[in-house]
């Protein structure tokens, strides 16, 4: 902790999207919405997964998690970006901006590991049926939930160790509406050559290894089900392409953000964008829309509600 109390900078300015008052007002309602919409989403297919007993599998256990994990990588950014719309001031202290770097490695390598245990469990539904429960029992899904969250800290702790400890007495404008890793180390007073490769090796090596693993991990899955069965092959495409989309999604941001060697301004606010508010949007719609079960579950739910409505008023009227 000698670093930061060495540190002269208190407080590190964020940029905006824009400089333009009309724009801000536009990006405010925009963001709003779409963070609604994130929120509203991924809370109903948790609540929709906890309630439906027809749901209660591995599949959607870990959906469930992917879900929490898509609300909880938004919120570490999004409602920061929404209010320094609504008052113009871009300023975060420097708890706050450490607390946020540290959430955004937490949460970003919890849903890296969980994308793999997601592909383990489609790989065992498909290649494996017969012994599918017993091998995806709950003990195990709830051990590889367990193991995504301790990978996450363990790789966010492993970075956030030295940037704790750097010193910060120059310029304090991040060059980006949220904090992270890549651009805190290009503002510290220090030589810092070997810690942006440690940073590159951490989050941009790993991020791109595992996104290469995962689509061999369904182009492998999906030969084996071409040499078992043609007929079946269309299937397995169709199940596997909802998590094909979710993976290039979540990684195809990660790797330009942390191994891309000439970053501009503007595609870096695009990425980020797409990992904080794109991603977490699409991703309830991608398993909701694509899955039958999920729409069987939908129907049950509003069924049910409808129905208690409808027991409610008619309660109502003979109390009345």
């Amino acid at each position: 902790m000698d670093g930061v109390n060495d540190s002269v900078v208190s407080e590190f300015i964020l940029i905006g999207l824009s400089n333009s008052q009309e724009i801000y007002l536009f990006l405010f309602w925009f963001f709003s919405v779409f963070y609604m919409r994130i929120i509203l989403g991924n809370l109903f297919i948790m609540f929709t997964v906890i309630i439906d007993s027809h749901l209660h599998s591995p599949m959607y256990f870990l959906l469930a998690n992917l879900s929490l994990l898509d609300l909880d990588l938004s919120s570490t950014t999004v409602p920061k970006m929404i209010s320094d719309l609504f008052t113009c001031c871009n300023i975060i202290s420097f708890p706050k901006f450490l607390i946020q770097i540290f959430f955004i490695h937490v949460m970003g390598g919890v849903e890296m590991v969980l994308l793999i245990a997601m592909a383990y469990d489609r790989y065992t539904a498909i290649c494996k049926p017969l012994h599918y429960l017993t091998i995806m029992n709950p003990n195990m899904c709830v051990v590889l939930v367990l193991a995504a969250w301790t990978i996450g800290v363990i790789h966010a702790v492993s970075q956030f160790v030295f940037v704790i400890n750097l010193p910060f007495c120059g310029p304090n404008n991040m060059g980006s509406f949220y904090c992270d890793f890549p651009r805190v180390i290009k503002l510290a007073c220090i030589d810092t050559y070997r810690l942006e490769f440690v940073v590159t090796a951490n989050s941009g090596l790993i991020s791109m290894g595992t996104f290469f693993f995962l689509i061999v991990s369904y182009i492998f899955i999906l030969v084996t089900v071409r040499n078992h069965s043609s007929k079946d092959l269309s299937k397995a495409f169709f199940t596997l392409s909802a998590h094909i989309t979710v993976v290039v999604l979540f990684f195809a941001p990660c790797m330009f953000l942390y191994v891309w060697p000439f970053p501009t301004k503007s595609l870096d606010t695009f990425f980020a964008i797409v990992n904080f508010v794109v991603t977490p949007v699409l991703n309830p719609a991608i398993y909701t829309l694509r899955n039958k079960d999920m729409k069987m579950a939908m129907r049950r739910l509003s069924g049910q509600v409808v129905s208690s409505r409808e027991i409610t008023d008619f309660t109502g009227k003979n109390t009345r």
